[in-house]
């Protein structure tokens, strides 16, 4: 196992195409990272530049306190798990496994122990003898990861690993990641575009967006403060209602037409006075005939026990989560107009309009 430390690290393309603009990033010994943002953000860039795949404008990349900008791919110590599960269709299971360590020159005793003890680890024994095409999805999954835990590397890169897989599928290697990890405890990271995946895998996230790490924490902190309105409208399902407002000088909230909102003083900062910012509530943290914003219904979306309310307010959109019993006896109408509020338990959100950075309470 080994520390990953991102120290300024920059990417520029021949043209001048800036793609990651000074990471900083420090990822401790046995801890599972997971990157994720967009397309195009700037993730897979990353990971391919730990991997030695791309290499390093500016700034270091550093295994185990040692840089690593200029050593080859194979001089790393690192075992990369890919999308596209890159294993050759010629050669048994086994032999997938096995075909690292050949090269290294492993001796045929070493290499049957390290491919059991994988096997065994992810269930994979009685598939040995088996091509990659009489397979599924999952077991082709299983066995790229199998390739690369034989290799005891000091640090695992999972490439989007679950991309191809099916939402059921998804969710059970979720399961298997979650277990692969507790047992080898190797240092992660993991990049994905799936705020799920991110959410219940991570330990701590990197949140990007545009070559830059808009924010770095756990799940909870990333979700209950967000850093800026990009993280807030990218981190939840359904995302966080963002919601421009102007606060008065005597600290009453208004919307961007000069109506006011009947938003409680005691949920406004006194710093927040005569200022123009954002006003954010997750969905599931607002209430529906309370006082608070007036919203024009647009759509109800069930889903199951819950539902999803949409509705706008002048020009900005509106959901709220709320149980569906809560309206079975006075279901709402299409293009009617009711008033929503926060839930009076959980914190608002306030955001600087200009900067979109996260204004401390």
């Amino acid at each position: 196992m080994a520390t990953l430390s991102f120290k300024e690290v920059k990417k520029t393309y021949p043209g001048g195409v800036a793609v990651i603009h000074g990471l900083d990033a420090e990822v401790s010994d046995g801890e599972f990272i997971v990157i994720v943002g967009p397309s195009g953000c700037g993730k897979s860039t990353l990971m391919r530049m730990v991997a030695g795949l791309e290499t390093v404008t500016e700034g270091g990349i550093l295994i185990d306190g040692k840089m690593v900008n200029h050593l080859e791919p194979a001089e790393r110590d690192i075992a990369m798990v890919f999308q596209n599960y890159a294993l050759y269709p010629h050669m048994s299971v086994y032999e997938n496994m096995a075909y690292g360590l050949k090269i290294r020159g492993l001796s045929k005793d070493d290499i049957r122990d390290r491919v059991s003890v994988a096997a065994d680890i992810l269930e994979l024994s009685h598939l040995l003898d088996r091509r990659p095409r009489q397979l599924s999805g999952g077991q082709r999954q299983r066995v790229a990861m199998g390739r690369a835990i034989v290799r005891e590397p000091k640090v695992f890169l999972f490439d989007e690993p679950l991309s191809n897989l099916d939402a059921k599928l998804r969710v059970q290697m979720r399961l298997e990641i979650q277990k692969l990890h507790r047992r080898l405890r190797t240092t992660s990271l993991y990049v994905t575009h799936d705020q799920v995946e991110a959410m219940t895998l991570a330990q701590r996230m990197i949140v990007m967006n545009a070559g830059v790490a808009e924010q770095i924490g756990t799940p909870a902190e990333v979700f209950e403060k967000p850093a800026s309105t990009f993280v807030a409208a990218f981190i939840g399902s359904p995302p966080m209602n963002l919601i421009p407002v102007r606060v008065d000088t005597l600290g009453r909230v208004r919307d961007e037409k000069g109506v006011g909102l009947n938003v409680p003083g005691r949920l406004v900062p006194n710093h927040m006075q005569d200022k123009e910012c954002i006003l954010g509530i997750r969905p599931e943290h607002m209430r529906l005939h309370t006082t608070g914003i007036p919203m024009e219904i647009e759509m109800v979306e069930i889903l199951g026990s819950e539902q999803l309310v949409h509705g706008r307010h002048g020009e900005t959109s509106i959901v709220v989560r709320c149980p569906v019993n809560e309206t079975a006896k006075n279901p709402l109408q299409i293009g009617e107009t009711i008033e929503v509020g926060d839930d009076g338990i959980h914190p608002l959100h306030w955001f600087d309009r200009a900067t979109g950075k996260r204004i401390e309470d």
